[in-house]
């Protein structure tokens, strides 16, 4: 070791002593830092104090509750589960005396996949839970044995004793010819057993829902979790991620909804403090949606008031679930649980679609032959616009040689407003307008949109035959492939490709009936010819019903368009468009005609002061 590292050693060794013996605390901070720990260690002991009173007085408040509780419903703690049947001509249900709840609902006139008797649910699947409340505890229902008494074929009262003359009642009547059933909570002589203060019950209810249909996309599509406001429209949880929401405001009704069925919870005097939560299942569990609710209504301890409430188990089928609306002043709208569209289309659906499509049924058809006859109406009603569509797109194909020359006096980008502004003045002139066909178009598309979005909530296709398809509410799958296609899936849909084929053809006409010279429509062709393609990937998971009626709908739009082209005479209807034109060339220009030239003009004199600038 040299002289340099000794000396510097020495150097950072007397640094070291030097900083520890002039940065050490003198007497005073000693004091104040030996103070500072003995009031940290006095504090400690009073936290650790408390903690243990704390935790005594819970043991025992704990031990006061449990003695509470066994005596309010001593005798119902302990027994053997057995189980009630009740039901009429559609409806199965199974209760359980363990909580006095609902274990299975089984629909009789529905199929499953396996061709039995549609199960809604049953004891792994459901979860009811009541919560009442004494002095000291909250009392869970799920925890106790019922006793059913007063048994009949359609109804039962389940019964939780405290004693003989004080219980609750859970009472479940089911009425003839129909999937709704009345619940009703009543207590008997428990004012001095249940806290009277308490005006209301909680309720937790969840359900994970069943698969019941083929395709596990479309039906998680249609499937949500549902409620209704007291005073205003239903909303819903999203289909497509896990959502939990509060809720405060006072619910009509809450609803696990799949795409053809649905448990629904009504209650006549709302449910506030809601959350609702819906999680998303796997594909291949057997599941769509795990649904759960937590809920507050009224209950009278005293007895005085019953709680009424009603559970619907069935279908989703429209005309049903308006039915119960009948009569009444304060509406439920259960069938909001049917999807329809969207306002305008919705009003369609209810006043056109569905009522025609029930007259078709009840001829005895095939609803293949329905879907059919549904679609040649829609495009009877609909044929006016069409008619003034095409008509629109004939006469501006008729004038394409004079709007060709017009493309070659301006070949320039830089003269492309003067040669739109000829076009235009060229269309005046005529009577033509560009736009004549786009109203007729606006005008059709809610009526063919209609039947798009009734199809696939129309539950009366269910497990419906035709041609090939062996059931018209779920695809028909042509090829099955052993792995997965990205956006397609794992098979192809035969109606669907056939809609594709004639979109693709009836494109083929448009485009063709509408070429005008223009060059903007040459840009557009490619993306006309990119959606049915889209559309294949699009529509594979949807229902076959769906795409038969898109394809059907599709190859009358290919048809018509042929016929009209085969009895259109263009050498007559140029020789009409020149007759206007030597009417119309002392008459005043229209209003939209005007406007536009003026337009057009007003762009083509700010160009030119923005040139002249530019030129200084």
């Amino acid at each position: 070791m040299d002289k340099n590292t000794i000396i510097g050693l020495v150097l950072i060794g007397l640094l070291l002593v030097g900083f520890s013996y002039f940065s050490r605390p003198n007497e005073e901070q000693m004091a104040a830092w030996k103070r500072y720990n003995d009031s940290i260690a006095v504090v400690m002991q009073q936290e650790e104090a408390l903690r243990a009173k704390t935790a005594a007085a819970l043991a025992n408040e704990k031990e006061e509750n449990i003695v509470d509780s066994t005596a309010t419903f001593f005798q119902a703690l302990t027994g053997e589960e057995t189980f009630t049947t009740i039901e009429n001509e559609l409806v199965k249900i199974t209760l359980s005396n363990k909580g006095g709840r609902v274990y299975s609902a089984m629909l009789k006139e529905y199929n499953d996949q396996e061709k039995q008797p549609l199960v809604l649910f049953n004891d792994k699947d459901v979860a009811m839970n009541f919560y009442f409340y004494n002095k000291k505890e909250a009392i869970q229902t799920k925890e106790y044995y019922f006793e059913p008494v007063e048994k009949t074929a359609n109804s039962v009262i389940m019964r939780l004793f405290s004693d003989e003359s004080s219980y609750i009642d859970f009472v479940y009547v089911l009425h003839p010819d129909n999937y709704m059933m009345d619940f009703t909570i009543r207590a008997n002589n428990m004012g001095d057993k249940l806290s009277a203060s308490t005006q209301y019950m909680d309720i937790e209810w969840s359900q994970r829902s069943r698969q019941h249909e083929k395709g596990f996309t479309y039906e998680n599509r249609l499937s949500n979790l549902r409620y209704k406001y007291a005073s205003d429209d239903s909303d819903h949880l999203s289909e497509s991620k896990d959502e939990e929401k509060s809720v405060p405001e006072r619910l009509n009704w809450v609803a696990f909804k799949n795409q053809f069925f649905s448990s629904v919870w009504i209650a006549d005097q709302n449910f506030e403090k809601n959350v609702l939560k819906s999680k998303l299942e796997k594909q291949g569990s057997g599941y769509v949606k795990d649904y759960s609710s937590e809920m507050s209504t009224f209950f009278d301890p005293k007895g005085e008031q019953p709680t009424t409430m009603h559970m619907y188990f069935g279908p989703n089928h429209y005309k049903m679930l308006k039915s119960f609306d009948k009569g009444r002043k304060d509406k439920w709208e259960l069938d909001d649980l049917v999807y329809l569209g969207w306002p305008v289309v919705r009003q369609i659906n209810q006043w056109f679609t569905i009522n025609i499509f029930d007259w078709l049924s009840s001829w005895g058809l095939s609803m293949g032959i329905v879907l059919l006859f549904m679609t040649i109406i829609v495009k009877i009603i609909v044929f006016p616009a069409t008619w003034k569509t095409y008509i629109s797109s004939a006469k501006m194909r008729v004038l394409k040689p004079q709007i060709e020359e017009i493309s070659k006096k301006y070949p320039k980008q830089e003269d492309a407003m003067k040669k739109q502004q000829e076009t235009m003045a060229l269309y005046s002139k005529y009577g033509v307008s560009p736009m004549g066909g786009c109203l007729p178009m606006l005008l059709q598309f809610p009526i063919l949109m209609a039947l798009f979005m009734f199809v696939p909530s129309a539950i009366e296709l269910r497990q419906e035959s035709f041609l090939w398809a062996d059931d018209l509410s779920t695809y028909d799958a042509l090829i099955t492939f052993p792995f997965n296609i990205p956006f397609l899936g794992d098979h192809l849909s035969l109606f669907c490709l056939l809609m594709t084929v004639t979109t693709i053809l009836n494109t083929k006409f448009t485009m063709a009936q509408q070429e005008t010279g223009q060059p903007q429509m040459a840009a557009m062709k490619w993306m006309m010819y990119l959606m049915p393609v889209m559309f294949l990937f699009i529509l594979n998971d949807y229902p076959s019903g769906l795409n038969y009626y898109y394809f059907i709908s599709t190859l009358i739009s290919v048809l018509t368009m042929i016929v009209l082209r085969k009895t259109t005479n263009e050498d007559k209807l140029l020789a009409q468009l020149e007759a206007n034109k030597a009417k119309n060339k002392n008459k005043k220009k229209s209003g939209f005609a005007a406007r536009l030239e003026n337009m057009q003009k007003e762009q083509e004199r700010l160009l030119k002061e923005r040139e002249k600038q530019g030129k200084r």
